[in-house]
């Protein structure tokens, strides 16, 4: 059916369209779409924790995103890995600056990668995001995407490095997950979380330890007692 194929909807949903629509088939696109929209509005709470992440190379360019959904059961669907291949197909071809961007990048059907989002979330009804994208080009581009297809990493060189080494540097950014390239480009306000952080557990170790040492002046041994009823 041309319709399903075009929008991606279920055989029932593309014939309660076509009826609603009184067999006009552009109208029961704009149907389909709307209820994709609906059903996004309806779920805009949910949380989308889980997804697929993509990477593309092409030369000197790379991207990676990550299309999210709710559950681990849809992300796993030939129709959900199929949207997020055409997605990271469209955003290599067009290389848009940033998520907004690609949203409004043509799929292979014609139709904007938002639109196609909508379409998976009417069709499925959970809540589908792009959750994440992004673009680097330099003179050489590294990636690498976990076994899983949940976690992955794009890394730009200012030369060319051996591949496997671009990518050994990539695997090892997405099992650190840092948050920076080197202490001069880590922003301030982590660096003074971080500060902070160290400052409080410094104080309650420090806490901790006049508290022991208080109840073993009176013959407690602070092993068999809870700290906290003695604070």
């Amino acid at each position: 059916m041309k319709l399903r194929k075009m929008t991606s909807a279920g055989m029932m949903d593309c014939k309660n369209a076509l009826n609603e629509a009184n067999g006009n088939f552009e109208e029961a696109v704009k149907i389909i779409r709307e209820k994709g929209k609906l059903v996004a509005a309806k779920r805009a709470d949910r949380e989308t924790s889980e997804g697929a992440v993509l990477v593309r190379t092409n030369g000197d360019k790379a991207i990676i995103v990550c299309l999210g959904c709710e559950t681990d059961f849809v992300s796993a669907t030939p129709d959900f890995k199929a949207l997020a291949a055409e997605i990271a197909d469209a955003a290599i071809a067009a290389f848009p600056a940033d998520a907004e961007a690609l949203k409004a990048c043509k799929c292979s059907n014609g139709h904007t990668v938002e639109e196609e989002i909508s379409a998976q979330t009417g069709k499925t009804g959970e809540k589908h995001v792009l959750a994440y994208y992004a673009a680097l080009e330099a003179p050489f581009v590294g990636q690498y995407v976990h076994f899983n297809g949940k976690l992955g990493a794009i890394v730009s060189f200012n030369k060319v490095v051996p591949e496997d080494l671009g990518r050994a540097i990539a695997q090892q950014i997405t099992a650190m997950n840092p948050v920076a390239v080197s202490e001069d480009d880590c922003p301030k306000e982590v660096i003074d979380n971080e500060r902070a952080v160290a400052i409080q557990k410094t104080k309650d170790e420090q806490v901790q330890k006049a508290i022991d040492a208080a109840l073993k002046k009176v013959g407690i041994n602070p092993a068999h007692v809870d700290s906290e009823d003695h604070i």
